[in-house]
């Protein structure tokens, strides 16, 4: 059944944490991450307290790119375990409260899929029609202009059919067709395979590239591609979030809502002002469509709040919001910020109005890892380099400790861990002033409040660098203040209050003597008001 707009839903309070298994604990030395690996964290899972982990794929995969070319949808890559295994790790998950969400990847297949195996073989086979299939243009070529995100041309020849294939990605990667309703019933299936298993919701991937235009008209010129990588040399108006797509979401969501408390979340792309339209009209879509405004913004007051501000005027009044600051494929923004801003940057992301989303070494202020030309993985850097775009920093192995091997393997690891004194686990974890420590309180703090997990969001006007907003219920009202210079800045507010948090972890729970406080450099605070 599908919850009423007003009920509220386990993920509207939720903590929620996105590892890749590769990059988080290897258990037998092969210098990969997998299950049983982070099966054997489950006791930093649980004292951090999230509520729910989101898995990059863990199907069977070539990995070619970090598993987003999928062989079999129903099965665990052998690198990572096995079924058995996984079905334990739901059980061990769900027995510490955590809630278990994996990526759904609908949009494409590895081209070594049996789907496009059969599918490639003849222009007559049963599933000839499960991809998108294009004659040559008349010279012979592609039959039109459309470009991969990984460079060149995105049509492929085959000559088994004497047709091309499109890809949105890889050349290995071939796009499904989602006008064939076969291909719709087929991804149903594989989502009843791992909901049935007990998974608690998945994270759809290129959720805004399932349908193309089925005219193959020409992508238009982009006239702001200078200095961009080449595949952005096009406006991408006749692939990219088409219309037509809002009805495989809306399948997609019907699948997931004949299951009982279950989340669907999803990649979406566009400025801030299309993200509305992927909740839903008078057909709910995704519950959360994954916002990064605050990893796109300009990192200043008055720039946060203009970009918090527009978020939450362009999604529909009834939509939950939700606030991500890291990922697989995002720049560590860490690197962007420095490790002091950092830290307002966690106080930002837990007490905003919606559900935060972070990835596995923000909690320790990670940046990007400096990875050795001789040792890139992504394929998007071979084929399309020089714009420093790499992924691999990003997805380098988790750093539990200093040691050589970080803590993450016995072996050699898939990619670099980086420099040894770089922030670690077990320090942080011994450090109780440590921005691991931070991002634990303030999860600590988001159970405690019920204002910073159900209030209202009311916006104060930020001046003098501080960045500020209340979360107000029936029953209380929050107070969060957060100084986005490095010098001392004086805030003042109304009413009496009691300070809750710093993010320097320093000062103790106790009432203010007045309405004003002196926030340090890179200071951000919580504090509660006192009821009238």
């Amino acid at each position: 059944m599908t919850k009423s707009r007003d009920e509220r839903a386990w993920w509207q309070s939720a903590v929620i944490y996105e590892i890749a298994p590769i990059s988080f604990q290897d258990s037998n030395g092969d210098g990969k991450g997998d299950l049983a690996g982070l099966m054997s964290r489950l006791d930093y899972l649980r004292w951090l307290g999230i509520d729910a982990v989101w898995l990059t794929p863990i199907y069977r995969s070539p990995f070619r790119d970090l598993g987003y070319d999928i062989f079999d949808y129903c099965s665990i890559d052998p690198g990572f375990g096995t079924l058995d295994e996984f079905d334990r790790l739901v059980s061990a998950l769900h027995a510490e409260g955590i809630r278990l969400i994996l990526d759904l990847v609908p949009n494409h297949t590895a081209d070594d899929h049996a789907w496009f195996v059969e599918s490639s073989s003849s222009r007559h086979s049963a599933k000839s029609d499960w991809y998108i299939w294009a004659d040559p243009a008349e010279n012979g070529g592609p039959p039109n202009n459309w470009l991969s995100r990984f460079g060149g041309s995105a049509w492929e020849w085959c000559d088994a059919r004497r047709q091309y294939y499109y890809h949105s990605f890889l050349v290995e990667q071939p796009d499904l067709n989602w006008r064939n309703p076969d291909v719709r019933a087929a991804i149903a299936d594989v989502m009843h395979f791992w909901l049935d298993r007990g998974v608690d919701g998945f994270r759809v991937d290129a959720s805004a590239v399932l349908i193309k235009d089925d005219l193959l008209r020409d992508n238009p010129p982009n006239p702001q591609a200078k200095d961009k990588p080449p595949p952005q040399r096009h406006t991408s108006v006749f692939t990219d979030d088409r219309p037509e797509t809002m009805s495989c979401i809306e399948f997609i969501r019907e699948v997931i809502d004949g299951y009982p408390d279950r989340l669907l979340c999803g990649e979406v792309q566009g400025k801030t002002d299309r993200i509305g339209h992927f909740y839903g009209n008078d057909r709910p879509r995704l519950h959360l469509p994954l916002n990064f405004a605050l990893l796109d913004s300009r990192w200043d007051a008055l720039s946060l709040q203009a970009t918090i501000d527009a978020y939450l005027n362009a999604i529909p009044k009834y939509a939950w919001p939700v606030w991500v600051i890291g990922g697989h494929d995002k720049q560590r923004i860490a690197s962007k910020i420095g490790a002091a801003q950092m830290r307002v940057l966690a106080m930002l992301l837990m007490t905003l109005r919606g559900t935060p989303f972070f990835f596995m070494g923000d909690e320790i202020g990670r940046k990007r890892v400096p990875i050795p030309a001789d040792r890139v993985r992504d394929p998007f850097e071979k084929l399309v380099p020089g714009y420093e775009l790499c992924r691999d920093p990003e997805r380098a192995p988790m750093r539990w400790d200093d040691s050589e091997s970080g803590g993450f393997t016995t072996g050699s690891p898939w990619l670099p861990l980086g420099p040894r004194d770089a922030p670690n686990v077990a320090q942080q974890r011994r450090d109780e002033h440590s921005i691991l420590a931070l991002f634990r309180a303030l999860i600590a703090l988001r159970r405690e409040h019920a204002c910073l997990r159900e209030g209202s969001h009311a916006p104060l006007r930020s001046q003098n660098d501080v960045l500020a907003f209340k979360r107000v219920t029936d029953r209380g009202e929050v107070l969060v203040a957060l100084n986005i210079a490095g010098e001392p800045r004086r805030w003042h507010w109304h009413g009496r209050g009691r300070l809750l948090m710093s993010t320097h972890l320093d000062r103790p729970r106790e009432p203010l003597p007045d309405a004003s406080i002196l926030l340090r450099g890179n200071e951000g605070v919580i504090i509660e008001l006192a009821r009238r």
